[in-house]
């Protein structure tokens, strides 16, 4: 698979799915205990935003599945992920805390979802966006299986725009990448990608506590009254 375009930046190069699917099989028997703690607040800032939208939730990059518990369990709950080691872990967790709200898990691309339009009334990804080779095709999936008035939540690490930060995650991406993640992604990405989409609209932008490593962002999916034919993205 190519990596994006120089115009979409260098964030998605050395990213392409074997990369990603090797990294996360690696991660698959650590992955609880090195990014469960870490990533908590991230996924319960996520899970509370989706759970507020309520009906029927797409959760890509489910993983080993360690926010499904926090899920109201009112809402039911579909898990994909490009990883079958991982998935192996989350059905696991399932059956353990008798999670029956989580109606299915499925090994899937988010950039080729296999969902008729308009199937869900959110759409959660936390810590996916850059993970992914095709970030903007990735986004436009999920605009696409999202039903009218529903949302987007997205919880990930936003690169710095200047500053030593910044000179930092571009000295790491060449690493990171290896490990299945792209740390210098930049937020333009995603502003550019709603306005060019045309259906979406960022409504919320907030960094996560404790430390404000993590952003979460929701973008809303116009009613159908006001739905206009889809721009093509690149």
């Amino acid at each position: 698979m190519k990596s994006e375009s120089a115009g979409n930046g260098k964030a998605a190069q050395g990213l392409d799915r074997a990369t990603i699917e090797k990294a996360y099989a690696r991660w698959a028997p650590v992955y609880d205990v090195v990014f469960g703690p870490l990533l908590d607040m991230g996924r319960r800032t996520a899970t509370n935003a989706a759970t507020r939208v309520g009906g029927r939730i797409l959760n890509v990059g489910v993983g080993t599945g360690l926010e499904l518990p926090y899920f109201d369990k009112s809402h039911e709950v579909v898990g994909v992920d490009i990883s079958e080691p991982m998935l192996r872990k989350a059905q696991e967790r399932i059956e353990r805390e008798k999670l029956g709200n989580v109606k299915g898990l499925c090994v899937m691309d988010g950039a080729n979802l296999a969902f008729a339009d308009g199937s869900f009334d959110c759409v959660v990804a936390q810590f996916v966006i850059t993970t992914v080779p095709q970030p903007e095709k990735t986004l436009d999936e999920f605009a696409r299986v999202l039903k009218p008035g529903g949302e987007i939540v997205l919880v990930n690490h936003i690169g710095a725009e200047r500053g030593l930060r910044a000179s930092f995650e571009r000295w790491f991406s060449q690493h990171a990448r290896k490990l299945g993640w792209s740390p210098e992604f930049p937020f333009k990405r995603l502003s550019d990608w709603a306005e060019k989409n045309g259906h979406v609209q960022l409504v919320e932008r907030r960094t996560v506590p404790p430390f404000g490593v993590f952003t979460l962002m929701r973008f809303a999916r116009e009613t159908a009254a006001n739905s206009q034919p889809a721009a093509a993205t690149a």
